[in-house]
C-alpha cells in the first residue's frame, strides 16, 4: 500500500461508521425463509407467533447476517487503491436480541485490525455491531473479516 498506508492504521481502534437505519419487514424475512427453506412459525405464522415470549414474528439470524453487506455499504472501508473486496468470514459472532418483524436495524463498524497477508492482500477486521432501533442490546455482536485487494 502506498501513502495513505498510515491514514488507514490510524484508523484502528476507531468507528468508521454508522449506516441508515434499514426496516426489517415480514416480507423480508418470508423472502429469506423461501431462500433457505427455513419456515420456522416464528419467523412466518404471525398468529402463532403471537402466543411467544416475542409477541409476534422475528427475522432469521442468518437474515439479519446476510444484511452486513447491505449495512457496511454506507460506510467507508475502502483501502487507498482498492480494486475489489470479498467476504473472509467471521471470527466470532453472537446473535444477541432477536429482531423483530418491522424493527429498524443498522450497524456499526469498528477497525480492529488490519494485516497485509501478501502483495495488494489486506485482511480487515471490523468489530461489528448490529442495532435494533430503541432496543437496550444489539441484535448482532461479530468480528468480521474482509479481504481487500489494491492495485
Amino acid at each position: 500500500m502506498s501513502g495513505n498506508d498510515t491514514d488507514i492504521r490510524n484508523k484502528i481502534g476507531e468507528e468508521l461508521g454508522v449506516s441508515d437505519w434499514v426496516t426489517v419487514s415480514q416480507d423480508m424475512i418470508d423472502q429469506f425463509a423461501d431462500a433457505t427453506d427455513d419456515h420456522q412459525f416464528i419467523h412466518v405464522d404471525p398468529e402463532k407467533a403471537k402466543e411467544t415470549p416475542f409477541g409476534g414474528t422475528i427475522a432469521h439470524g442468518f437474515l439479519t447476517l446476510s444484511l452486513l453487506p447491505k449495512l457496511v455499504k454506507e460506510v467507508d472501508i475502502s483501502l487507498p487503491g482498492r480494486v475489489m473486496g470479498v467476504n473472509y468470514g467471521f471470527d466470532r459472532v453472537r446473535l444477541i436480541t432477536p429482531v423483530k418483524s418491522g424493527a429498524r436495524i443498522r450497524g456499526r463498524f469498528t477497525l480492529s485490525e488490519l494485516t497485509e497477508k501478501g502483495p495488494g492482500q489486506w485482511l480487515m477486521r471490523l468489530d461489528t455491531t448490529v442495532e435494533i432501533e430503541g432496543a437496550p442490546k444489539p441484535a448482532v455482536s461479530a468480528e468480521w473479516l474482509a479481504m481487500q485487494f489494491t492495485a
